[in-house]
């Protein structure tokens, strides 16, 4: 009998190709209720998740003791217990170096309509209500020039500073540790969080999210932030107290923010709905059509490889 297979969500068919020839189950488009998770990943071998799936111990137990790994299609996998996989001998892989350009392309064109005011400008024209132009129009801060703080200097965060060098911006930049090369390539400015988060003009976060990284940016680090500067956050959402950045855009300490991720997905807080000054996306940052797809066969290889006794691809753990 071939090895069962358990797809979480519906993917890019070019993800299912390589999984031809095993026993394959793929759940809906829609995230799964927890229980028909759980019934569906008895007796797989191997199980392609989602960020949106919690691959936890219960998870696990539920599986089998036959689960073999499990990949995730996504950079982060933070909704993934590595730990439990570890106890467990299951390998866990993630999908780097596929998406980073094409996240980098949404964070910098969040940056660009929180600067320019697009969102609340586009509103008003739908909306019937542009009624003449005017020099105080929707009039918003310009990106050329400026300084770009990157918190989190990994590919995607050097992608993002490669898009600021088009735009002539000065690169600086925070990280666990130095990235050297990335200075040399980019003339970019290693700083301590607080006095990156005082000295940029737009802030791009890129970390991953830990227990270290949870809410890094609150209320004390957005009041440190000048009150023309603009937040844009494609990581992942609890990287960023919500409801200290909704207060932040009302009380005008920060002039904007561009965001793709969310504390609570799908739900979003409140306050940030009513911002004008706030450009909402839903977690679109890797979804171009080419991403999608190479994201969906890299996470399909890493098992095939593994269920094949090789070695899979791009393992989170060993």
């Amino acid at each position: 009998m071939p090895d069962k297979v358990l797809v979480t969500r519906e993917i890019p068919e070019a993800g299912l190709q390589p999984l031809q020839g095993y026993d394959l189950t793929v759940l809906s488009e829609a995230p799964p209720e927890r229980d028909e998770l759980l019934e569906a990943a008895r007796g797989a071998s191997g199980v392609l998740s989602n960020v949106t799936e919690k691959i936890d111990a219960e998870f696990m137990d539920a599986a089998g003791s036959g689960l073999k790994i499990v990949a995730n299609m996504a950079v982060g996998y933070d909704n993934v217990d590595v730990e439990a996989a570890k106890e467990r001998g299951i390998v866990v892989t993630n999908t780097p170096g596929v998406l980073d350009e094409t996240t980098a392309d949404t964070a910098f064109m969040l940056l660009l309509a929180a600067a320019r005011r697009l969102g609340e400008s586009e509103r008003t024209l739908r909306a019937g209500e542009w009624e003449w132009w005017g020099p105080k129009l929707f009039v918003g801060v310009d990106v050329w020039g400026k300084r770009l703080g990157i918190v989190g200097m990994g590919r995607i965060g050097q992608a993002v500073a490669r898009r600021g060098k088009g735009f002539g911006m000065e690169i600086l930049y925070h990280n666990r540790s130095r990235k050297e090369d990335a200075e040399r390539e980019l003339d970019a400015r290693y700083m301590g969080l607080e006095e990156l988060l005082q000295t940029a003009d737009f802030v791009s976060i890129h970390t991953p999210l830990t227990d270290e990284t949870q809410h890094l940016i609150g209320a004390d680090e957005l009041g440190k932030m000048k009150p023309t500067a603009v937040l844009v956050n494609t990581s992942r959402g609890p990287v960023v107290d919500e409801a200290a950045l909704a207060d932040a855009l009302v009380n005008g300490r920060i002039f904007a923010a561009g965001l793709d991720v969310y504390e609570e997905e799908p739900k979003v807080h409140p306050k940030l709905l009513e911002r004008e000054n706030a450009v909402l996306a839903p977690h679109i940052g890797s979804g171009s059509q080419e991403t999608r797809d190479r994201m969906a066969v890299l996470a399909a290889e890493n098992i095939v490889a593994l269920l094949s006794g090789k070695e899979p691809k791009t393992p989170v753990n060993q």
